[in-house]
């Protein structure tokens, strides 16, 4: 499937993602410069649609576009990237484990704070809302 040069808009259609993301992964290195033509339009060819789209569904695991860029880097090396994408997930996990801890931290204090809120026990002076201020 050899493609013509490709626009932004139709690269973009093709890999399924936004013109926006295809100018951000060519800035951030992770897609190369593309060619362009006489008026300064950006040319895409099949190579960079196969990127793009692996761009795209390595974003749907959540790493950072860091985290991308060296997994490319890896491959480009002419390295199998698998075990650099498994720590990165491990990596992403360790993160996501750790966001959930801190999210039921704060709903356990959310749910203490709003028991208290229907029981006032303290007559101190308040500036704005003693829910907050005897947090």
């Amino acid at each position: 499937m050899a493609l013509p040069g490709l626009t932004i808009g139709q690269a973009a259609k093709a890999a399924g993602v936004t013109r926006k993301a295809v100018r951000v992964y060519e800035a951030r290195g992770l897609l190369p410069t593309a060619e362009r033509t006489e008026a300064g339009y950006r040319l895409y060819n099949e190579r960079d649609i196969e990127l793009l789209t692996f761009i795209r569904r390595a974003r749907t695991l959540g790493p950072h576009l860091d985290d991308i860029h060296d997994v490319l880097a890896v491959r480009n090396g002419g390295t199998p990237p698998c075990a650099t994408v498994r720590d990165l997930l491990d990596a992403r996990i360790a993160e996501l484990d750790a966001t959930v801890a801190e999210l039921l931290a704060l709903r356990k204090t959310l749910a203490e704070t709003r028991k208290r809120a229907d029981d006032p026990t303290d007559d101190q002076p308040v500036t704005v809302c003693e829910i907050i201020e005897n947090s």
